[in-house]
């Protein structure tokens, strides 16, 4: 039975509040008209509506109980302007008018409109997060960047440097290994380019003039075919065109991408100088009961993030100069560039130490073949040696996150966020896990 009358309570309820607003309404009219002719007759809560019931006769008929205005007008604001008010003010402020009646929360319009409206900002939003997928990905290698030499910094005014200063000494050693980097890459590779362009045309005119190629003329007519087409896409303008273009794309990334960089190192010496306000402000915000838990927590995740790329960087750094070590000796060549390169990979967990010893071998086997087996040989006893032992004393200060969930995050992030993902996934990861097991479980075993 109370399923079956469900329906009519909902219904005397949203009738009763809807004339109890259509009467706080007709008070405000009767108030106003008061306030603007004190002659005319005073209107009060009885006032008739249509078809000659009251409201407060509508009320008690809802209600289903005698009326309530019975032994007289139930009781209201009195009639006229508070004392202090100008003639024709209104309590609430609105000397310019009667102030209207509220908007039905309840109603379909006004959740279909507003419902519709969330719906859009929430696509607008989307898009625009889109669009600034560089531009917070510039934000986060800088913040990356800020945790990293944080504690550095820190040292340094732990020592009695002022932070101005601290700030200035080590973005100053950052500069100069940006700078020794371009030294050691952007020379090799220039006089290398010039030297591929240099012997091109004569590898051209030694394959033309290999056996096998004018055995391939002789029964084929190769050379004349390749010229033609080779004519034939010159004249046309289209690929032309897709050649001009694949050239000033790629001269764009390349001047994109410098100035990202510089973009990146702004952001850190910006972020750096201002890091402690920023946490004080951003401290701020969290109430004052939960500040010091919030506190300790943030800085906690914070440490762990620094000190696991100032890890990384050491591990990957160690693996540069020892394979450029091991490159001069076994005569490899572009022995600086694979090195940058061996570097810069292994800054990626789980995968780069890997990628970066098979470019080394690919290099040297096109070279000679021995010097690639020396080369492997090389590598799987380092790796073996970093694993089990160097990262495990550089590590064990910074962060401990347990194999499959390095993993997991080192897919997860790399799925996301391609080379960058992959970098952030296991100190996100840890502070994840510093949350899980300082917040969630403490406050599921009081439950």
């Amino acid at each position: 039975m109370s399923r079956l009358w469900a329906p009519v309570t909902r219904w005397g309820e949203f009738r009763r509040r809807q004339l109890a607003a259509l009467e706080e309404s007709n008070r405000i009219a009767a108030r106003a008209a008061d306030a603007s002719d004190p002659g005319a007759p005073s209107s009060g809560a009885g006032k008739e509506l249509d078809g000659g019931d009251t409201v407060d006769e509508l009320l008690a008929e809802a209600e289903g109980g005698p009326a309530a205005g019975a032994s007289g007008p139930p009781p209201g604001p009195p009639d006229g302007p508070p004392d202090g008010l100008p003639s024709g003010a209104l309590p609430g402020g609105a000397p310019f008018g009667v102030v209207g009646r509220p908007l039905n929360r309840h109603s379909p319009f006004y959740i279909g409109f507003f419902g519709a409206t969330g719906a859009m900002l929430a696509v607008g939003l989307w898009h625009m997060v889109g669009r600034l997928t560089t531009t917070l990905t510039v934000l986060v290698v800088a913040v990356f960047l800020t945790l990293a030499l944080n504690p550095i910094v820190d040292r340094l005014v732990a020592r009695g440097v002022r932070r101005s200063g601290s700030v200035t000494i080590v973005f100053s050693g950052v500069i100069v290994v940006f700078v020794l980097l371009g030294f050691l890459v952007i020379p090799p590779v220039v006089a290398q380019g010039a030297e591929l362009a240099q012997s091109a045309p004569g590898w051209v005119q030694d394959t033309l003039n290999s056996r096998w190629v004018r055995e391939l003329d002789r029964n084929y007519d190769v050379i004349d075919k390749l010229q033609a087409e080779l004519s034939a896409k010159l004249a046309d303008q289209r690929f032309l065109e897709g050649i001009l273009g694949g050239l000033l794309g790629a001269g764009r990334a390349v001047v994109s991408g410098a100035f990202q960089v510089l973009t990146i190192l702004v952001l850190t010496l910006y972020f750096l100088a201002s890091l402690p306000r920023v946490k004080h402000a951003a401290y701020a915000v969290v109430p004052a009961s939960r500040r010091t838990r919030v506190v300790s927590l943030s800085e906690e995740i914070m440490r762990r993030v620094g000190s696991y790329a100032i890890g990384q960087v050491a591990i990957a750094t160690l693996n540069a100069v020892l394979s450029w070590v091991m490159m001069s000796i076994v005569g490899i060549p572009y022995a600086a560039v694979l090195a940058v390169s061996v570097g810069l990979l292994g800054l990626i967990p789980m995968v780069g130490a890997t990628l970066g010893a098979v470019l080394v071998c690919l290099v040297a086997f096109f070279d000679e073949p021995q010097k690639a087996i020396v080369a492997g040989v090389y590598y799987l006893v380092y790796q073996q040696i970093e694993n089990y032992l160097v990262a495990p004393r550089i590590m064990q200060r910074t962060v401990s996150v347990p194999g499959p969930v390095t993993v997991v995050a080192a897919l997860v992030g790399g799925a996301l966020l391609g080379v960058l993902g992959a970098l952030l996934a296991i100190p996100v990861a840890a502070g994840l896990l510093l949350l899980y097991e300082e917040v969630l479980v403490p406050r599921q075993r009081q439950h």
